[in-house]
């Protein structure tokens, strides 16, 4: 087979930091996850809501599953813990922890904040130790942050002590009376909707917690405004894609439905060495499929990881010509693909064709 057809090395690697960028101090994650869902009109609150066989709030970790992020803690009501244990070994995710939040938006963040703070201590290591440089808080059900973004505002939170997304508003913000009437409105061009994610060093969002009122958590909502009036950080706002949205209403999951099925990658196991699968190859990675040349070892593993949806496996053998493995390609290797596909809630499409001469 032609060496530039098949991606053989690349295919069982997960290199997921950007080209060019270094991100030298330790990131990690919080997750507030203890929502009820109200707006939705839902029973199930909507981060734990599935859709193409998966809950949000999966997708969401799934977004923070990168090289430079050492940890991520989510937190969730107590009586949701042992639902949110499930979802991470059900979908294999790492590097995840549960932690039960508290009453309010504020209390639920600081509880992941001190958990972060006592990383190692179980392994009998120093906590300071283990502490993250930088801290990203994000929704649990705003799933699509991409990586840039995660970077500009990591890199940002540690430059300045803190950072955040911000979009431009949509809609006027109007002032009322307390009668229902009109008082004034702001002009639109001045202002800014704070979006999430937003990154703190840990010393500046742990040390705000520590100072804040207690009018702060149980009404508050906004943590660079803690930052600001209690550690005297000013943060750097950062501009955001329209992405950042937040799941909110019932319409919503359908609309994150939509955008996980567009944005689904596809891949084609190709396993022979023949010309027509050579030929077979070249024509779908013009197609922009990734090909990939068999089902062993970490380029199975690579497949799970990376894809939601592997739409198609060809098998191309012939006759007079060695597999580019050397040996035909098993039965048993797409086997255990599609069963551990299915338990991943994966869709998996197999197509075997045997060529003769």
């Amino acid at each position: 087979a032609h060496p530039g057809i098949f991606l053989t090395n690349e295919a069982g690697k997960s290199d997921h930091q950007p080209a060019g960028r270094c991100v030298d101090f330790p990131v990690s994650v919080v997750l507030p996850a203890g929502g009820t869902g109200e707006r939705t009109g839902l029973q199930t609150p909507k981060q734990f809501c599935s859709f193409l066989g998966r809950p949000l709030i999966s997708y969401t970790i799934q977004a923070f599953e990168v090289s430079w992020i050492q940890s991520v803690v989510v937190v969730v009501a107590k009586e949701n813990t042992d639902l949110m244990i499930d979802i991470i070994q059900r979908f294999q995710h790492g590097k995840v922890r549960v932690v039960a939040g508290g009453s309010t938006r504020h209390r639920s963040i600081c509880n992941g904040v001190l958990a972060l703070g006592e990383e190692g201590e179980d392994e009998g290591r120093s906590a300071a130790a283990d502490r993250p440089k930088v801290v990203i808080i994000h929704d649990a059900v705003r799933p699509f942050v991409e990586e840039d973004f995660l970077y500009k505002i990591a890199m940002a939170a540690k430059e300045q002590g803190a950072a955040g997304a911000i979009r431009p508003l949509v809609s006027t913000v109007i002032a009322t009376t307390s009668e229902g009437y009109l008082d004034h409105s702001l002009e639109r061009a001045k202002y800014r909707a704070s979006e999430m994610p937003q990154g703190f060093t840990y010393d500046v969002i742990c040390q705000a917690y520590q100072r804040c009122s207690e009018s702060d958590f149980e009404f508050g909502t906004e943590c660079l405004h803690l930052a600001l009036q209690y550690c005297g950080t000013n943060a750097k706002l950062v501009e955001g894609p329209p992405t950042l949205w937040k799941v909110t209403y019932k319409r919503d999951l359908a609309a994150a439905e939509s955008i996980v099925k567009s944005l689904s990658r596809s891949a084609c196991v190709i396993t022979g060495a023949s010309t027509g699968a050579v030929t077979l190859a070249d024509a779908l990675q013009k197609a922009e499929l990734d090909v990939i040349p068999d089902l062993t070892g970490d380029n199975a593993r690579y497949l799970l990881k990376e894809w939601n949806f592997i739409q198609l496996s060809v098998h191309l053998s012939s006759t007079d010509e060695p597999s580019v493995s050397g040996r035909a390609a098993e039965p048993a290797a797409i086997m255990d693909l599609a069963s551990a596909a299915k338990l991943r809630n994966i869709l998996l499409y197999g197509i075997q064709l045997h060529q003769s001469k």
